[in-house]
């Protein structure tokens, strides 16, 4: 009897790839953000999607933040269409990153999803702006968007 790792068949190699590299279309990483921010290469928007209470406790270096309930044609309007925007929010557990993907989608906008949020941020052992440390500001990080 397989194990339950092998109860379903792997794919083929020729499908792992096609559906690993869709996957790099959608997703990023945080480990990837800071590498790039600390080499200089941020061809990016780097994007908050929390409310402005979690935001303003901690947040990755370098980002904005634009709730995903504001991301409107308006709203969005002084960005140029070829913008790429990489979003984030609290964590796995919260789907304004999702929300936030979609309606900047939906506007016509390039847009990758930075997994783990703050939380994948902090056990990457980064650091936030705005927060006094991880332990104290964790609780303030819930997605409230």
């Amino acid at each position: 009897m397989p194990s339950l790792v092998r109860q379903h068949p792997a794919a083929n190699p020729e499908n792992a790839i096609a559906h690993f590299t869709q996957r790099l279309a959608f997703e990023t990483d945080c480990s990837d953000v800071h590498v790039s921010q600390q080499v200089g290469e941020v061809d990016y928007v780097l994007v908050d999607v929390r409310g402005e209470a979690a935001y303003t406790a901690g947040h990755v270096p370098g980002a904005i933040n634009i709730p995903h309930r504001l991301m409107s044609a308006e709203f969005m309007a002084g960005y140029p269409r070829d913008t790429l925007f990489v979003v984030y929010c609290a964590g796995p557990h919260c789907n304004g990153v999702h929300r936030a993907a979609v309606r900047l989608a939906g506007l016509g906008f390039a847009v990758k999803e930075m997994l783990g949020g703050v939380t994948g941020w902090l056990d990457e052992g980064l650091s936030l702006t705005g927060a006094q440390s991880p332990q104290e500001a964790r609780p303030a990080f819930s997605c409230a968007c």
